[in-house]
């Protein structure tokens, strides 16, 4: 059976073969081209996950500030969740501080948007860029005040 044989129809098992490999020194007999490719797709996927996890707490926090009359233990929960989520994924890849800026430019018009859904108020109730320093979105106490800022 072939390296890729394996990696079309059994990906455990191609895991395991190749881990196998690598461990013995066998390096010359490993599927390199898939392993580059799942290697690079672990990032992205890492890299997605930080933007997600960004954008659900960039919501919270807007929707924190914008109903203060709605706040909730849940929406504490996500807040602390998310921030607890990132920190771990920063914590296992530290490179990825250097995306959050340009990941919290990316997805603060989401953000907007979701909030905008799930509140009810028009975008343009929301400042047009992010009113939160990175700092402050990550910061385990911070919670913005009521109303614009």
């Amino acid at each position: 059976m072939t390296p890729d044989a394996d990696y079309d129809r059994d990906f455990y098992a191609w895991i395991a073969r190749n881990v196998a490999l690598l461990r013995a020194g066998r390096v010359a007999e490993v599927d390199a081209e898939h392993i580059a490719e799942e290697l690079e797709s672990m990032g992205k996927r890492d890299l997605r996950q930080l933007r997600s996890r960004l954008q659900v707490l960039t919501m919270h926090l807007l929707k924190w500030q914008f109903q203060p009359d709605l706040r909730s233990k849940s929406w504490l929960a996500t807040i602390d969740h998310q921030r607890d989520e990132i920190e771990s994924l920063l914590l296992d890849s530290p490179s990825l501080r250097s995306s959050l800026d340009d990941a919290l430019t990316m997805i603060y018009p989401k953000a907007v948007r979701d909030a905008s859904r799930e509140s009810g108020l028009h975008e343009t109730a929301f400042p047009n860029t992010c009113p939160y320093t990175l700092e402050e979105i990550l910061s385990p106490g911070f919670l913005p005040e009521s109303g614009p800022s």
